[in-house]
């Protein structure tokens, strides 16, 4: 039996699995912290940032000029995922350059999923900010692998900024993709701890 309404469970998961159709390898991370907003899903592709928005048909417009401003100073390209109740004026909310996927339910009540508008370079992104998506275990291994000094002593915002500093972009975003495709959420915990308790016997 046909739904018309499609909630947010109900999108995420073959979203996913229409993102991977779409765009090829890539990493989902979900629901991340991006400035005082938080991302639903980041995609993480060989060499770009992802923020992707999700609004269901039972889903307001309310709070989506914060998060679009947020979105744009931390991601390479961003994509807004619209039930089908908001496809005729989702236009209006979203810059020019975010791309727009429409959901609506299909005669089984499976979601489907159509391409309205394909993403552009966004202008706005922030590289001191998109480089915090990285922990600081990931950072040090960024530093081992372009040769540069440990920095033990030093900040994490500190580190993030020597990174911008010394290596090209082009090499360091291809990295930090191959980070994010790499990470462990059981082993990165680990990993903060023991960097923590190391800074505080330093201390």
């Amino acid at each position: 039996m046909k739904r018309d309404i499609l909630f947010d469970k109900d999108i995420r998961e073959p979203l996913f699995d229409f993102l991977e159709t779409a765009f090829g390898k890539v990493r989902i991370l979900e629901e991340k912290k991006t400035g005082s907003a938080r991302a639903d899903v980041v995609m993480v592709t060989a060499d770009c940032l992802y923020g992707i928005e999700i609004k269901s048909d039972a889903d307001t417009y309310t709070r989506l000029a914060k998060q679009v401003r947020n979105y744009n100073w931390y991601y390479d390209r961003n994509l807004i995922v619209v039930g089908s109740s908001h496809a005729a004026h989702v236009t209006e909310h979203v810059p020019a350059w975010w791309g727009i996927i429409t959901v609506e339910a299909d005669e089984t009540g499976m979601p489907d999923f159509y391409i309205l508008r394909h993403t552009d370079i966004n202008p706005r992104v922030k590289e001191k900010r998109k480089i915090t998506i990285l922990w600081r275990p990931e950072l040090n291994h960024l530093l081992e692998r372009n040769k540069l000094p440990k920095y033990k002593e030093k900040s994490k915002q500190f580190v993030q900024e020597k990174l911008l500093e010394k290596v090209p972009a082009d090499i360091l975003w291809k990295q930090v993709s191959e980070e994010l495709f790499e990470r462990d959420y059981n082993t990165i915990e680990e990993e903060i701890e023991e960097y923590r308790q190391n800074r505080r016997k330093a201390s």
